[in-house]
């Protein structure tokens, strides 16, 4: 069996290096090469002598300590470095499930979280959130769903693409459930440390169960997605051999510059946070105004975290005409929430980037003509 193709990617590539104003990116202003190594000017001296060779499979020692620090119950030991988080995706379902098992998935995801294990030949059930319950997961399907073969149960929070985090008592619930079945606990937590309520924040999944499993990685709060470094973490160790062990098929090692920079990151992590975080702040108030004004024609729910919402169109446009008609006519990129097999009425937006608020005053412009 083929892997379909990654429909949201290629949409991307399609437009993102044509269109002026990327209105729809989930990650946060990039920093440039000289900012970072400008955090400590010793950094160019380990950059000038560092070997352009082959790094550890499961990443340099120094760098696992670094991402180590992010956990409470996780040390380097129990972390794979991996070439982003879409490659520690594919490690972990690839070890983790075998035909004919099955995979409960937080629903609407991006795309690999689900994907992949179809072409393993899983079998999926949908864990829809509720619309009608600001994104609200629903315990009860969850319980209902779960069968004697399920291997893995799959979230995502700050959501990719609603924004959407869970309560701490309903995460303690979803861990609880995991455990009384032992069944595998998967959290896309690459948007962790964006929350707007630093009280909103969840425990990380790798520290709160035994068989959680966390993916990391720098490309979303952290602005350095061009370093291509990601991770997973897990105290189940079994898992994470199979992960090294596996990933001698895939890249082998990461780019040991790429792993230098990523440590020269990871120590001034609380800077690049309050960076992203200042952005994101300033932006989700205009965007807050922006859907405020127009609630006529939009649905929108303030996300809780992370870079990107998912309002929805109210009048009855097809939503990927709408957001093709927008681009042609206007450079403004929205990306079509059928890009997650979701409808043909929501969209993506993201506010992770500084020249956000000149893209949606494009995009208002465009809205003024149709209206």
């Amino acid at each position: 069996m083929h892997l379909s193709p990654f429909k949201l990617e290629r949409f991307f590539a399609k437009y993102e290096f044509k269109a002026p104003y990327l209105l729809c990116t989930s990650d946060c202003e990039s920093l440039s090469f000289e900012e970072l190594i400008n955090l400590d000017k010793s950094y160019y001296e380990r950059i000038k002598k560092f070997s352009l060779g082959y790094v550890n499979t499961d990443g340099q020692e120094e760098l696992k300590k670094e991402i180590a620090g992010l956990y409470t119950s996780i040390g380097p030991e129990n972390i794979i470095v991996t070439n982003g988080a879409e490659e520690a995706i594919y490690l972990f379902m690839n070890v983790a499930l075998n035909k004919g098992d099955h995979i409960i998935v937080q629903y609407p995801f991006y795309q690999s979280l689900g994907e992949i294990a179809k072409h393993l030949g899983a079998n999926i059930s949908f864990w829809e959130i509720e619309k009608r319950d600001r994104w609200e997961l629903n315990i009860s399907y969850l319980r209902e769903n779960i069968r004697d073969e399920t291997e893995v149960i799959v979230m995502n929070m700050p959501h990719n693409p609603t924004g959407y985090i869970t309560d701490k008592k309903i995460f303690s619930e979803i861990t609880d459930i995991a455990r009384e079945r032992n069944i595998l606990l998967i959290n896309d937590e690459v948007y962790r440390g964006l929350e707007f309520n630093s009280e909103d924040r969840l425990p990380n999944i790798c520290d709160s169960y035994d068989n959680g499993v966390s993916i990391g990685g720098l490309s979303k709060a952290y602005g350095l997605a061009g370093l291509r470094i990601g991770w997973i973490a897990s105290q189940n160790k079994n898992i994470i051999n199979e992960i090294n062990h596996y990933k001698d098929f895939t890249t082998i090692c990461n780019s040991g510059i790429s792993e230098l920079l990523a440590i020269f990151a990871l120590r001034h992590r609380d800077y690049l946070l309050r960076r992203s975080l200042g952005i994101i702040n300033e932006n989700i108030k205009i965007l807050n105004d922006f859907f405020t004004r127009f609630s006529g024609i939009f649905g929108y729910f303030q996300p809780k975290g992370g870079t990107v919402a998912f309002p929805e169109l109210k009048t009855g446009q097809d939503i990927e005409e709408f957001c093709i008609d927008l681009v042609n006519k206007t450079g403004v990129l929205l990306l079509p929430g059928n890009y997650y097999d979701y409808d043909n009425r929501h969209f993506r937006i993201g506010f992770g980037r500084r020249n956000m608020p000149e893209a949606l005053n494009v995009f208002e412009n465009y809205i003024k003509t149709i209206i």
